[in-house]
């Protein structure tokens, strides 16, 4: 049975997802990047890894047919479908206070890292923010331009779009609706998004 839950907006959600079971990241207002980490269920610390996955698939940029995998190079996810223009990100590290405060935030800022970490805890898991993964970023338009450095713009998917993933082992699932309103990846304006496990 299906079941749709939603990530409010600034703030993370985690869920158990079984092996074999679908799960689909919903952009329901069309502009929001949803930070997205993978976990065994069974020991936390083996976990997505973008690095091993670059080389696992070869690229920077994953498609449908790829498999994700963990610090051990075991997958763990797979793209199934993606009705977005397949643009998203496997190179920026989650934000945290820290890069706020760089921005020039005055005060605490909503933040990735520190969603990921309420997240985990509603599901029992303990971790620290040096310890937080760097994320597949989901509809996340960063731009690499050889010679002239990175770009960070606005999402190019619509309303409704969507990833879906199966599990390729028993993994908790994590995401965050990214705060970052200082630059205009969200376009200015952080949304929530939803989660489907099918």
């Amino acid at each position: 049975m299906a079941t749709r839950h939603t990530i409010p907006a600034r703030k993370g959600l985690a869920l158990p997802v079984k092996k074999g079971r679908h799960y689909k990241v919903i952009n329901v207002f069309g502009y929001q990047i949803v930070d997205h980490w993978a976990f065994n269920a069974e020991d936390w610390r083996e976990c997505m890894s973008m690095e091993h996955c670059h080389v696992a698939i070869d690229k920077i940029m994953p498609a449908v047919g790829d498999k994700m995998v963990t610090n051990k190079r075991r997958p763990i996810i797979t793209v199934v479908e993606d009705t977005s223009p397949d643009i998203h990100d496997t190179m920026v590290a989650a934000c945290d206070i820290y890069r706020y405060q760089q921005l020039g935030a005055a005060g605490y800022h909503d933040n990735c890292t520190d969603n990921l970490a309420a997240a985990l805890k509603a599901v029992g898991i303990s971790i620290q923010p040096h310890e937080t993964p760097a994320p597949f970023n989901i509809f996340q338009n960063t731009q690499y331009h050889p010679g002239k450095g990175i770009a960070y713009l606005p999402t190019v998917s619509k309303p409704g779009d969507y990833v879906l993933f199966r599990a390729e082992m028993d993994a908790i699932v994590a995401f965050s609706c990214c705060p970052q309103d200082m630059i205009p990846v969200n376009s200015g304006k952080p949304t929530s998004a939803d989660v489907e496990v099918i």
